[in-house]
């Protein structure tokens, strides 16, 4: 029998070829590249560090962007092989909060342990970013099929509805540590861009 190719047309057939996921993978290691070789050519500006992390907080929030883009855009646009990268995604977002987190603790803080902990209390946003990494931390230890099958389906899916408060909280960050400068606008573009995609999935559920 004849197997029939992907529904979906060419988009969704290209995102089935088993090059699909190499080639994601790549491109989404490309900015970090980009950020290391920055570094180390001197072309981050003035201040090296602070562009360095937040850059790195930046791509977190486009990668969480774009996980949470990903059923919406597999439904509305009926390209089901998307789901193929949703776990890749999700864990660049972990990636990139982690070494945002580094890049704070090194460049920031000199590895200085009692210094990070009386920042976290002292500075609303850090405790607000830290709050963020630590619940993505079980999401990011539980993105495997081994631990799907050991907690089950529904309970697995409960956990990890843990991003969209994720979504919130990096949300929050982004908008304190903005505060300070008075400068929202991307902070909107952000949070209407996540509100929207967390609408829809509610308009989805109350739909069905």
């Amino acid at each position: 029998m004849q197997r029939r190719p992907p529904a979906g047309g060419p988009a969704n057939r290209a995102l089935s070829h088993g090059a699909a996921k190499p080639v994601a993978f790549v491109l989404a290691c490309l900015p970090f590249a980009w950020l290391v070789f920055a570094a180390f050519a001197d072309r981050l500006g003035a201040n090296p560090a602070e562009a360095l992390i937040r850059s790195l907080g930046d791509w977190t929030l486009r990668f969480l962007v774009l996980v949470l883009a990903i059923t919406p855009l597999r439904v509305s646009l009926g390209w089901p092989a998307l789901l193929r990268l949703r776990r890749m995604v999700g864990l660049f977002v972990f990636f990139y909060a982690c070494m945002h987190l580094l890049a704070y603790a090194w460049f920031d803080m000199e590895f200085d342990v009692a210094g990070i902990a009386a920042d976290v209390i002292k500075r609303p946003f850090i405790l607000v970013g830290f709050l963020s990494w630590l619940l993505l931390l079980p999401l990011a230890a539980t993105s495997f099929n081994r631990a799907i099958r050991t907690l089950g389906a529904r309970r697995w899916q409960l956990l990890h509805r843990a991003v969209y408060v994720i979504a919130g909280l990096a949300v929050l960050h982004f908008f304190w540590m903005r505060a300070g400068k008075n400068n929202f606008a991307e902070v909107a573009v952000y949070a209407a861009i996540l509100g929207s995609l967390l609408a829809w999935r509610l308009w989805r559920r109350l739909k069905n």
